[in-house]
C-alpha cells in the first residue's frame, strides 16, 4: 500500500533524511517513531507530496506521489503536526468547505461531516469557530478533515499531541479502529503511542532508519537471552539461586530484592527457550512458595534509548 525506496533530503548541506526504505502493508498501522528531529515530520512532508525529495520515490495505493500526485493524494488522509484550519470558519463549515475540495458529491457532504464528527468527538462544538477551540480539539477537527473523504492510506503527525488523557485513549481507540480499512503511518516521539496503537514499527534517528520490527520482536531481539523475573517465600534457606541455576537452560542468576523470607530473582536462559515449567517445579517440589513468574521484557522506552544513543545499524 505505502512503499517508500531510498529516500533522501536535504537541506543545503543539511541531510534531514537519510536513505530509508520502508513498505507499510494494507491494513496496517505503523509506527513512525523516533526522537525529535529525526526526521519524522519531514518524512510524511515527502510522503503526502508537500514536498520533493532530493533522491529515492514513495509510492502510495499504487501511485507515484511525484510522477501521479493529484491520484495519489486522493488516497491520503494527511493530519500534519499543525492541524490547518481556517480560524474564522465554524467547524462544522470548514468540515463542509473539506469536503467540497475533497470532492465528496453534494449529496453525502452532511452526512460524511456529521459522520467524522462524531468519531472525533468534535460535534459538542460544531458551530464554534476553530479560532476559538483549545489545542486539543483543534487536534480533533484535524483529524476529522483527513477522514471526511474516506481515504484509503492516513498519514498522521504527532495526532494526539495536546490532548488530555481522555481524549488521547478516544483518539488511539479511533486509530486501532481505522487500521484493516485503512493503512495508517502514525508518526511520534511517545512511546506508549506505538505500543498500544502499532502493529510494527519503524525507528529513525539522525534521518536514519535503525529498525524496522514488531514491538515484541524488537524486545526480544535486543535482550539477547530470555529473563524471567521470580519470586519465592523460601523461609530461611539459602539454597535458592543455587536451585534456580541448577535448572536446564539456564544461564544466569541475579537476586534483585530480598525482604524478610520473600527474595526476587532475574533468570537468564538460552534465547527462545521457554523455562517456566521447569522453574515452577523446582520451586515447589522442594516446598517454597512461588508468588510470582513472569518474562521479562525490555520495556520500548529501553529499545528506543539504546537504539537512538548507539545508533544501531538496521540489517
Amino acid at each position: 500500500m505505502i512503499e517508500v525506496q531510498h529516500l533522501t533530503k536535504r537541506y543545503g548541506p543539511t541531510t534531514a533524511v537519510d536513505d530509508i526504505s520502508f513498505r507499510v502493508e494494507p491494513g496496517e498501522i505503523l509506527g513512525f517513531l523516533g526522537p525529535n528531529g529525526a526526521g519524522k515530520t519531514t518524512t510524511m512532508r515527502v510522503l503526502t507530496g508537500y514536498m520533493p525529495p532530493t533522491e529515492g520515490r514513495a509510492v502510495v495505493a499504487g501511485y507515484d506521489i511525484f510522477e501521479q500526485p493529484i491520484a495519489a493524494k486522493r488516497r491520503i488522509g494527511y493530519l500534519p503536526e499543525t492541524p490547518p484550519l481556517y480560524p474564522e470558519m465554524t467547524v462544522r463549515d470548514y468540515l463542509t468547505f473539506v469536503s467540497k475540495i475533497r470532492g465528496v458529491p453534494r449529496a453525502e457532504r452532511r452526512a460524511r461531516v456529521n459522520d467524522v464528527m462524531e468519531r472525533t468527538r468534535v460535534a459538542d462544538v460544531a458551530q464554534r469557530h476553530c479560532g476559538k477551540l483549545s489545542k486539543g480539539y483543534r487536534q480533533r477537527v484535524g483529524l476529522a478533515q483527513a477522514l471526511l473523504h474516506n481515504p484509503e492510506v492516513l498519514i498522521l503527525d504527532e495526532p494526539t499531541a495536546g490532548l488530555d488523557p481522555k481524549q488521547i485513549i478516544e483518539t488511539r481507540q479511533l486509530i486501532k479502529q481505522l487500521g484493516g480499512d485503512h493503512t495508517v503511518i502514525l508518526s511520534t516521539h511517545i512511546l506508549p503511542e506505538v505500543s498500544q496503537t502499532c502493529q510494527r514499527v519503524v525507528i529513525i534517528n539522525k534521518g536514519r532508519v535503525v529498525a524496522i520490527d514488531t514491538p515484541d520482536n524488537l524486545t526480544s531481539r535486543l535482550r539477547g537471552s530470555e529473563t524471567m523475573y521470580v519470586q519465592i517465600d523460601a523461609g530461611a534457606n539459602g539454597a535458592v539461586q543455587d536451585a534456580l541455576a541448577a535448572v536446564p537452560g539456564v544461564t544466569h542468576v541475579a537476586q534483585t530484592e530480598s525482604r524478610g523470607t520473600v527474595a526476587s530473582y532475574e533468570v537468564n536462559s538460552d534465547s527462545g527457550r521457554d523455562i517456566r515449567r521447569e522453574l515452577s517445579a523446582a520451586v515447589v517440589n522442594r516446598g517454597w512458595g512461588l508468588l510470582e513468574l513472569r518474562p521479562l521484557r525490555m520495556s520500548l522506552e529501553e529499545v528506543f534509548l539504546h537504539l537512538t544513543t548507539e545508533e544501531a545499524p538496521h540489517e
